[in-house]
């Protein structure tokens, strides 16, 4: 009797679990991602249910908080590691699933069909598949003879649609097309006023529209490489290089990090990339690590373009969940997009028929050293002049995601200091649209943008990330704390001074309390362990110290703003829930804005002396730039989550700088 494909597969799975529940700790870690062998288990039991499947979520189903906190405490029992679960969202039969799957056991648990408004997230397979089917349709290819362009140079991509108050019963984007010829930056080339709609369930064509041309613009001057731009080269910047001869100072077992005084764990999610957890800093003084964050992610993007016309007003992008913002992480490339020092982690996902698939390089561990300075002080007032400084060394967890035309840069930063900050940078290109004004004096009309060069308008949009932000200061039970430095008018009347300002403490309650609007007042927000205080008193925390202050200009009750409705405010916070994990909600593609951070606070649920989830949304407001076009310089913001009397002093204060390398065969 031979073994058939299915027994080899069972008893294969016999033998990893195995080995797996005899493991050794050392390695492995209840928060790590799916295993290309537990991707491949779940292809394997979705398949045997189902024929007619597409897979557009696959994750780990991450134990309950705690069992995690347990888990730890405990020193880490190995019986939490032998109960692995998976979250698949899948289509099968035009329907979409929620299927959780007990790989432990090699079964699944439950298989539910979700009939509310929205869809999941779209595949890379149907996208382009989508993409292609307007050179095989007649009325496209008779539009692209009639502006005189080759169908062949004609590059098309899909857009999500979003929702504007009608009923939506189809899954359905559509489809906009550029022209190549001539140029690799065909983003700068759009083809203007074709629009066709592709019903993804059917895949074909259900609807195309041709209403007006517009010139195509012109390829000169277009294309970004290197190998393509024309003498004389700036040279100016002589070689440099970054030198660690006893290696990096960090440490990766498996996907948990120790660098310094901070460890963590560090994992990929195809939905929202880099998912940070469990961050603890090590306290000199208590002789323990401390814990600071259990959980860090960007959990949404909103990217709504302010184009009113008709192929262009439904451009109001959630990228995480229409699209994967770790579906579209790019491999880096090393010594461009990460320094010669950095080590390279590689992230797994599945295609759209299930295969688990590797992305190599999808993040990248480095140790920074710019010359900054950690803290210093020059004290002239004693003899000899007493200098004293201490370099700033930093570690970064770089990802890079491409999502079509723009290319985002996340940094989360950790400082011996004790503070994480994280970076959110943009470049690529502007999503360009054609026109026929070739000078700004021409144009008397509302154009929706920036006329960028000759036939093209760069569009004005906005750019909102929300961080999702479980933070666990020195403990779970954690509350906000608004510190309002409030002038005040000095009561003696003998003071020279008038006025002066002071910090006024408020602990928020509930939810509303929470919600704030940044910019429009003087305000330090903390989180802070209300059951720990330092020697002298002080309540520990941590503060939130944002970077340039950005939020929604667009009426509430616009239908995008309610899809979008995290933006609303820069800052919310929630009790922990493990369910409420993405700011747009689970289905965000077509979705009616019912389920996400705005409805989900419409309860008002206490926050005081909970286990809490800071929200931030950081934002960039747009408004493009010819130094923007062909492609963009980078443009960056952030925030800070820095220690509040979480330390009983300078935590850097015996923190020696790097020892000095020499360099042979130079001179200073």
């Amino acid at each position: 009797m031979h073994p058939t494909k299915e027994n080899f597969s069972t008893i294969l799975l016999f033998l990893v679990l195995l080995i797996f529940s005899f493991a050794p700790i050392h390695g492995f870690h209840p928060l790590d991602p799916l295993t290309p062998f537990e991707l491949n288990q779940v292809q394997t039991l979705v398949k045997k249910s189902h024929q007619n499947v597409t897979f557009h979520y696959v994750g780990l189903d991450e134990p309950d908080k705690p069992k995690i906190l347990s888990w730890i405490s405990q020193n880490q029992p190995k019986n939490l590691l032998k109960h692995r679960q998976a979250f698949v969202m899948a289509r099968v039969d035009s329907k979409s699933h929620e299927i959780m799957i007990d790989l432990s056991n090699n079964k699944i648990l439950s298989d539910k069909i979700y009939d509310g408004n929205g869809y999941p997230m779209l595949t890379n397979e149907e996208q382009a598949t989508a993409s292609e089917l307007p050179h095989k349709y007649g009325p496209f290819i008779t539009s692209i003879k009639k502006r005189n362009l080759n169908l062949s140079e004609v590059l098309c991509e899909g857009f999500t649609i979003g929702w504007y108050g009608e009923e939506n019963t189809k899954r359905v984007i559509t489809v906009m097309c550029y022209y190549v010829d001539g140029t690799i930056n065909f983003y700068m080339r759009p083809i203007e006023g074709i629009m066709a709609t592709v019903d993804l369930d059917q895949m074909k064509i259900v609807q195309y529209r041709d209403r007006l041309m517009v010139p195509v613009p012109k390829a000169d001057g277009t294309d970004y490489r290197e190998s393509k731009q024309y003498p004389p080269f700036d040279t100016r910047i002589k070689g440099m290089t970054i030198l660690q001869p006893d290696g990096p100072s960090f440490i990766i077992d498996g996907h948990n990090v120790r660098w310094a005084n901070w460890e963590f764990h560090l994992a990929f999610d195809m939905r929202v990339g880099p998912i940070i957890s469990l961050a603890s800093i090590y306290d000199h003084d208590m002789n323990k690590y401390r814990s600071v964050m259990y959980r860090g992610y960007v959990s949404e993007l909103f990217v709504p373009y302010q184009d009113l016309s008709e192929e262009w007003y439904y451009r109001t992008f959630l990228d995480a969940g229409e699209f994967g913002f770790g579906l579209c992480a790019m491999p880096l490339q090393p010594s461009t997009d990460c320094p010669p020092n950095a080590v390279f982690l590689d992230g797994f996902y599945t295609t759209q028929d299930g295969t688990p698939t590797k992305k190599s390089n999808v993040f990248c561990v480095f140790e920074r050293y710019a010359g900054d300075i950690m803290w210093r002080h020059s004290e002239a007032a004693l003899p000899g002049d007493t200098v004293e400084v201490r370099s700033d060394v930093t570690l970064v967890v770089r990802m890079v995601s491409t999502v079509a035309n723009y290319d985002y840069i996340i940094d989360w930063e950790f400082k011996q200091s004790g503070s994480i900050k994280v970076t959110t940078s943009l470049s690529g290109m502007l999503a360009a649209k054609g026109s026929t004004y070739t000078h700004k004096d021409q144009i008397q009309e509302e154009v929706y943008g920036t006329l960028v060069a000759e036939n093209v308008i760069g569009a004005r949009h906005d750019h909102f990330l929300s961080f999702h932000l479980d933070l666990d200061i020195d403990g779970v039970t954690n509350s906000m704390m608004k510190s309002h430095l409030q002038t005040t008018r000095a009561i003696d009347p003998n003071s020279p001074r008038k006025s002066y300002w002071k910090v006024v403490d408020e602990v928020a309650k509930t939810e509303s309390e929470a919600k704030i609007k940044l910019g429009s007042s003087a305000i330090d927000i903390k989180v802070v362990n209300l059951n720990k205080k330092t020697k002298v008193g002080n309540h520990i925390g941590y503060t939130l110290m944002p970077g340039s202050v950005a939020g929604s200009l667009l009426w509430k009750d616009d239908h995008e703003q309610i899809r979008g409705g995290f933006s609303n405010y820069n800052v919310w916070v929630t009790p922990y829930n493990k369910s409420e994990k993405w700011a747009g909600g689970l289905y965000v593609d077509q979705a009616h804005g019912e389920d996400n951070l705005a409805q989900w606070t419409l309860r008002n649920r206490e926050i005081e002396n909970k286990d809490i989830v800071l929200w931030y949304t950081l934002g960039f407001h747009h408004v493009p730039l010819q130094e923007d076009y062909p492609i963009m310089p980078t443009l960056s913001n952030g925030f800070e989550l820095r220690p509040a009397n979480f330390f009983e002093h300078n935590p850097v204060l015996k923190v020696k700088s790097p020892k000095l390398v020499k360099w042979l065969n130079c001179s200073a």
